[in-house]
């Protein structure tokens, strides 16, 4: 199946400060309640043992779905888009009612492996998103029915977030072969639908070299260049300074070093560009894992 774009769909959400159609708010409003504007969160997975070990991590991501639930408006759906769904000639959205939690890695107990997340899909909202939106390009965003599910750079963090599992899901893939710039375009054009009742969540590490990684290594403990890319990456955020995010390859050496391939590092440019300059970043689980996994998250509403 050819990999088609849901920056499509998506960019057809029309740039972050374009109304949603009123044909479209009409369609979502079939199975979404205008809300409050949920949150947006940039979720550090790092390994997928967080998943289940009791570690300070995990007991972050539980302790913020508490909070999430308890507010007056709780999230209607969850978009998800993790570092673990890449695709090439554009982007796709899962529209299968019940996807599959899939366990895409190797190496690790049986107990991670017996891991289910049987979230709900939102068929019909991923049908609406493919036929409001439209890419540049004009090609139509494919909705994948059958071959993905929710991977673990999903499920890893929802489930201590929503044990229940009864909030809607959707994951957004990503077009490895796209530009960062595009990315985040993408990602600004998802802002309405924090209006809608989704909460998006991009799932991925703001520092991520698998091939630099020392196991026992203390959150305080990580190589130089990882700290210091770290930095530069919360400054700008800190400042407000988003659309900067998708610049992050001109930093130069530490990016490089930081990233080898940074598949990982542009769900942030997702959450980056529906969140809004002037909200004010919350960050939690700043540390480090294996001295070169950056875990610092953010918040922003």
């Amino acid at each position: 199946m050819q990999r088609r774009t849901l920056l499509t769909v998506l960019a057809s959400l029309a740039g972050a400060s374009s109304p949603l159609s009123s044909a479209f708010a009409a369609s979502l409003l079939q199975s979404l309640k205008p809300s409050a504007r949920m949150p947006v969160l940039f979720v550090g997975h790092g390994s997928p043992m967080n998943a289940i070990e009791d570690n300070n991590w995990r007991r972050s991501w539980q302790a913020l779905g508490t909070e999430l639930l308890a507010r007056a408006e709780p999230p209607q759906l969850i978009l998800c888009i993790s570092a673990h769904w890449l695709t090439r000639g554009g982007w796709q959205l899962t529209g299968m009612a019940q996807p599959r939690t899939i366990h895409d890695f190797g190496g690790f107990p049986q107990a991670l492996f017996d891991q289910l997340y049987p979230a709900p899909g939102a068929p019909a909202v991923a049908r609406s998103l493919a036929k409001e939106l439209s890419p540049a390009a004009g090609n139509a965003l494919e909705v994948d029915e059958r071959e993905w599910g929710l991977d673990h750079g999903t499920w890893s963090v929802l489930k201590p977030m929503f044990p229940q599992a009864r909030i809607p899901v959707l994951q957004l893939s990503m077009d490895y072969g796209r530009p960062p710039a595009e990315h985040y375009a993408l990602g600004r054009q998802l802002q309405k639908l924090r209006e809608r009742g989704v909460l998006i969540v991009g799932s991925g590490n703001i520092v991520h070299n698998l091939r630099a990684t020392r196991r026992g290594t203390a959150p305080q403990e990580a190589y130089d260049w990882a700290v210091e890319f770290d930095t530069v990456v919360q400054d700008q955020i800190k400042k407000g300074q988003l659309d900067a995010l998708a610049q992050f390859q001109q930093v130069g050496q530490i990016a490089r070093l930081s990233h080898p391939t940074h598949e990982h590092y542009l769900p942030l440019l997702y959450a980056a560009g529906a969140a809004r300059p002037t909200e004010m970043p919350r960050f939690f689980n700043t540390g480090f894992q294996s001295a070169s996994i950056s875990m610092r998250s953010v918040l922003w509403g």
